[in-house]
C-alpha cells in the first residue's frame, strides 16, 4: 500500500475517551509518543511504534519496537514521532492527546499542524471536546453540513492573504487576515457546506469536537 494515501496516527497521553480511541485499518501506522503507550494499549490498540526518553510513561515499554531517546533534546517526542511517519511516506497524520494537558504542549502541537502543511502533508489534532488543522498557500477545506457549533479561523503569523470563508455566520471574502489580531475567533457553522480557503500565508483552524471526529475526516481532508 502507498502510505500517502494511508494515516499515520500519533499518540501522546491522553483522557480514555471512547470519541478519542483511533481506528487504524491495514496501511495506517500508529505510534506512542511516551505515556501514548499507555493510552494505547488501555484501548486495546497496540502500537507499530513507541517513541520517547518515556519520563511520562515512567519505565521503558515492553514492545518489540521502541526508539528510547535522550531526556535532553530539540526535538519533542511528538516532533520526533512525526519526522518518523514522514520519513515512512506518511503525508495524513492524525495527532491525538496533544491537547489540553501543558499550555506551551499545547502551542508546540499547534505550531507541528503548520509544519506538517510545509512538508505537503496535513494533520489533524484532536482532544477532548477540541480539534484543529492548518491549511496554507493555496490549501482549502470544506467543512460538511454536519458540522455545527463554533470555527475559529487565525492567521499563524505575519499576514494570511486571499482568505474565504463561506457558510458561516461571518463570511470573509479575498480578506487578509494578520497574526497579530483574532478577528477570526468563534466563527459558527450554519448547517450548510462551509468552504474555509486562503492564497497565501497560513490559516489555523480550531473547532469543537462533538463526538463525532472521526465520521467528520473523510470529508475534511483537504482538496
Amino acid at each position: 500500500m502507498d502510505p500517502a494515501s494511508n494515516i499515520c496516527y500519533i499518540v501522546g497521553a491522553m483522557s480514555l475517551t471512547p470519541d478519542l480511541r483511533p481506528y487504524p485499518v491495514s496501511g495506517d501506522y500508529v505510534i506512542a509518543a511516551d505515556r501514548g503507550f499507555d493510552s494505547l494499549m488501555a484501548y486495546g490498540v497496540p502500537p507499530d511504534l513507541a517513541v520517547g526518553d518515556f519520563d511520562s510513561l515512567g519505565h521503558r515499554p515492553n514492545h518489540p519496537n521502541v526508539i528510547q531517546l535522550p531526556a535532553e533534546k530539540d526535538d519533542t517526542d511528538m516532533v520526533y514521532a512525526i519526522r518518523k511517519g514522514l520519513e515512512l511516506g506518511y503525508r495524513r497524520f492524525i495527532l491525538l492527546g496533544g491537547v489540553g494537558g501543558r499550555l506551551e504542549h499545547t502551542l508546540g502541537n499547534l505550531q507541528l499542524l503548520d509544519w506538517l502543511a510545509l512538508h505537503g502533508a496535513q494533520g489533524f489534532l484532536a482532544g477532548e471536546k477540541t480539534a484543529a488543522t492548518c491549511i496554507r498557500d493555496g490549501g482549502k477545506i470544506i467543512f460538511p453540513p454536519s458540522m455545527s457549533g463554533y470555527l475559529s479561523v487565525f492567521c499563524n503569523s505575519g499576514k494570511a492573504e486571499g482568505v474565504e470563508l463561506s457558510g458561516l455566520k461571518y463570511p470573509l471574502e479575498d480578506f487578509t487576515l494578520t497574526g497579530d489580531f483574532p478577528l477570526g475567533v468563534s466563527n459558527q457553522f450554519l448547517a450548510q457546506e462551509a468552504p474555509v480557503s486562503v492564497q497565501s500565508g497560513s490559516l489555523l483552524l480550531i473547532w469543537e469536537d462533538r463526538g463525532d471526529f472521526y465520521s467528520q475526516l473523510p470529508q475534511l481532508w483537504a482538496r
